[in-house]
């Protein structure tokens, strides 16, 4: 139940359109416990009034599992990149600032376009080519190791938030990002993926690839689901290098 008189107070910066130049709009809401931004941004859509006074269209934002899992609610939150649906408000500082990330382009408040980091997967081809028109039989077998090495890799729910926190990644560059280089790890670790190895390591030595990696490290500090991504990162590093030398020598 809310507290008598205890409230929380949101900070939304808000753009109306990709065009449009942003603005800042202050909500107050009624204090309850377990409030995630998520669940705050909710109660404001009820009574989108701001402290003034005034009436606005309720900020507009992406939201779907609610438990981490979709990846949609990544934003900047107090200046942080984290999950919305994880952030409890009674652990943040007021007032809660919110923010959509800087990498993406802005669609409108809240909301990003995380476009990039979709055709990042396809130049790295971070998929497993099998053809689907017949059965092909069960698949080739792993050892538990490596399964629980793929696993690692498997969570990502392409948030976004290893790219917002990456130095190296901005909106003039072509580097794939943290993302993309950590699943092209998971195909190249499964055994059918192997058939593209070439390939896909040719695509992430050419530019915007892994060299481009600065090593800063904030990726896996950011991302919601601790994957090994500079574990990743490192991997692919020598394997690109092995395949440079062996392409040199066999010219």
């Amino acid at each position: 139940m809310a507290e008598q008189g205890r409230t929380i107070e949101i900070r939304v910066k808000r753009q109306d359109g990709p065009e449009a130049a942003p603005y800042w709009q202050t909500f107050r809401i009624p204090w309850k416990p377990q409030h995630n931004v998520i669940s705050a941004l909710m109660e404001i859509r009820t009574n989108p009034v701001t402290v003034e006074g005034k009436r606005v269209p309720a900020p507009t934002y992406e939201s779907s599992c609610l438990e981490e899992v979709c990846g949609s609610c990544a934003m900047l939150i107090n200046g942080k990149p984290r999950m919305a649906c994880t952030a409890l408000v009674e652990q943040l500082d007021q007032p809660v600032t919110l923010e959509p990330m800087t990498k993406f382009p802005v669609q409108r408040d809240l909301i990003v376009d995380r476009g990039r980091m979709f055709e990042a997967l396809k130049r790295v081809q971070a998929w497993i080519p099998i053809d689907g028109t017949y059965d092909l039989g069960p698949g080739p077998r792993m050892s538990p190791e490596l399964q629980q090495v793929r696993y690692s890799l498997d969570r990502c729910i392409t948030c976004g938030l290893c790219l917002q926190a990456c130095p190296q990644v901005s909106r003039g560059n072509d580097f794939v990002g943290p993302a993309a280089l950590g699943q092209s790890l998971l195909m190249l670790l499964h055994p059918t993926g192997q058939i593209n190895r070439d390939e896909r390591l040719e695509a992430l030595m050419g530019p915007g690839g892994v060299a481009d990696c600065g090593n800063a490290q904030n990726c896996a500090e950011v991302c919601p689901k601790e994957i090994p991504l500079t574990h990743a990162i490192g991997d692919l590093g020598r394997q690109t290098t092995l395949k440079w030398l062996r392409d040199m020598f066999l010219r």
